[in-house]
C-alpha cells in the first residue's frame, strides 16, 4: 500500500470532520458553562464597553475553550471515529 492511499484512508472526509468540530465545539460550551455564564452577566445591558469591561471574562472563557477546542483534541476525535467506523465494517 503505498503512502498516499495510506494517508486517503486514515483521513475523515470533510463532512464528518465539520461535524466532529460540531460536536467538540458543543462539548466546550457545556465544559466552559461557568464561563460563560459570567461573560454573559458581564456583557448584559452593555454595547461596545463590553470590549474593555469584560476582558477578563472574555479572556478566562477563551482560555477555558481552548482546553477543549485545539488541533490535539480534534486529532483524538478523529482517530476514535476512525477506529468506530473499523469496527463497524468488521462486524458486518
Amino acid at each position: 500500500m503505498g503512502y498516499l492511499q495510506e494517508a486517503r484512508e486514515n483521513q475523515v472526509k470533510k463532512k464528518e470532520e465539520e461535524a466532529l468540530r460540531s460536536i467538540m465545539k458543543q462539548k466546550a460550551l457545556k465544559e466552559c458553562d461557568f464561563y460563560c455564564s459570567k461573560y454573559a452577566e458581564c456583557a448584559r445591558g452593555r454595547t461596545f464597553s463590553v470590549v474593555w469591561q469584560c476582558r477578563k471574562q472574555a479572556k478566562e472563557l477563551n482560555e477555558c475553550l481552548h482546553q477543549y477546542t485545539n488541533d490535539a483534541v480534534l486529532e483524538e476525535m478523529k482517530k476514535a471515529y476512525m477506529i468506530q467506523q473499523e469496527s463497524k465494517e468488521m462486524n458486518k
